[in-house]
């Protein structure tokens, strides 16, 4: 079975609407930016508060503030809604403000939950030389985290380093690229457990090798395919032929569709593995990942991809709601990209279907508990740049494939 069914749900028949969808993204933002507080930033949502809350709430680029504030600004400049405040005028106080409580309990790197995140945020908004600065500093220095995966180590935050060299051209993130890239490159192994190289992550106390586009392989090769440019002709070459080696000798069949589990570690006795399919562990970020993988250099890869797009679609969007990391919007996004690599109008019409779900949960949910979800990856603010990105025919996952 390539997923559990319990965790989909048919897609609505509603038909696409693009004065809804705009109307939505609207409705989000106003939303957003009735629930801000000077004082508290956005309230915690009950979905989100797996654990105690954080003091002074969530200044994440995955879960907090500066998620929200970069959201807000990139809608505005989209001209996708016109705001009351200014963002840019926020987000050196979330920055000082995670400094004096991070959200994990201590300052880390860390792309989605850390400071890299955020780093990035106060630079794009400000084009502050003090935060660009710090970014280089703290992107070298979180080089060796053993963890190997994106949420918290190299793979993630060296994104970090590559958005910059694009916006700045300057030679030092040429270079703190180049140096994750050999520190990737030393740390990808052939697996003890699959006939194929990966790395192995030593995350929450646990050594395993994952697959997935949050925590493993997926992860991992996304900055390398994107910045592929920056490596040499033999690392090139080596990364193209072990990204088709990882998903040929990983991928489950089923029919016309194909999904990948999340690890690829023996289980413990009578423990069924588990079938996921959202961006985070699965196919929708397999495809969301590899979408630099030039098409038509291999066949088979390419073949996969549509494949497993076949097999989200077939499931339906999820339960779980509306987001980006493990919900309808982040599979959609796996839609746009298949439609950016092929060209394909069924593509399309099909990230449009999950655009119109997701508008419906999301609706639901504001229902449900009398406010919006106010984080970039797991809330609205994702599913609003997720239908402006279906109006307007764009597939940049947001603040990781684009930042302005």
């Amino acid at each position: 079975m390539l997923f559990e069914p319990q965790r989909h749900e048919p897609v609505t028949d509603l038909a696409w609407d693009p004065a809804r969808a705009h109307e939505a993204v609207r409705a989000i933002v106003a939303d957003a930016e009735a629930q801000f507080t000077e004082d508290g930033w956005w309230p915690e949502h009950p979905l989100d508060s797996e654990g105690p809350p954080p003091p002074d709430n969530h200044k994440s680029l995955y879960l907090g503030a500066a998620g929200m504030l970069w959201a807000l600004w990139y809608l505005a400049r989209e001209r996708a809604v016109t705001l009351r405040g200014a963002p840019e005028q926020h987000i050196g106080r979330a920055y000082q403000a995670y400094l004096a409580a991070p959200d994990t309990g201590e300052v880390v790197p860390s792309y989605f939950l850390g400071e890299v995140g955020i780093l990035l945020v106060l630079w794009q908004l400000t084009r502050s030389r003090a935060a660009a600065d710090r970014l280089s500093a703290v992107i070298a220095a979180n080089i060796p985290n053993p963890t190997n995966e994106a949420l918290w180590a190299a793979p993630g935050t060296m994104v970090g380093a590559w958005h910059m060299l694009q916006w700045t051209g300057a030679p030092r993130w040429r270079d703190l690229f180049r140096a994750n890239v050999e520190q990737l490159w030393r740390t990808w192994a052939p697996s003890r457990h699959a006939a194929c190289h990966l790395w192995t992550q030593d995350l929450y106390g646990h050594i395993q090798q994952y697959l997935g586009a949050g925590h493993g392989f997926a992860g991992n090769v996304y900055p390398l395919l994107r910045g592929a440019a920056l490596l040499t002709a033999e690392q090139r070459e080596q990364l193209y032929r072990r990204c088709v080696e990882v998903l040929r000798v990983t991928a489950i069949h089923d029919d016309d569709g194909v999904n990948w589990p999340p690890e690829v570690d023996p289980l413990p006795p009578g423990r069924a593995r588990k079938m996921l399919l959202q961006w985070c562990h699965g196919a929708p970020g397999i495809i969301t990942a590899l979408t630099d993988y030039t098409p038509g250099v291999s066949a088979e890869l390419d073949a996969l991809l549509l494949r497993a797009g076949e097999a989200i679609w077939r499931a339906g969007p999820l339960r779980k709601g509306a987001g980006l990391c493990h919900g309808t919007a982040g599979n959609g996004y796996a839609f746009l990209k298949l439609h950016r690599r092929t060209g394909d109008p069924s593509w399309l019409a099909r990230a449009r279907a999950f655009a119109m779900h997701a508008i419906v949960q999301s609706e639901r949910m504001r229902q449900e508990h009398g406010r919006g979800r106010h984080t970039l990856w797991t809330g609205d603010p994702g599913v609003a740049v997720y239908v402006w990105h279906c109006l307007t025919v764009q597939d940049g996952m947001p603040a990781l494939d684009i930042f302005a």
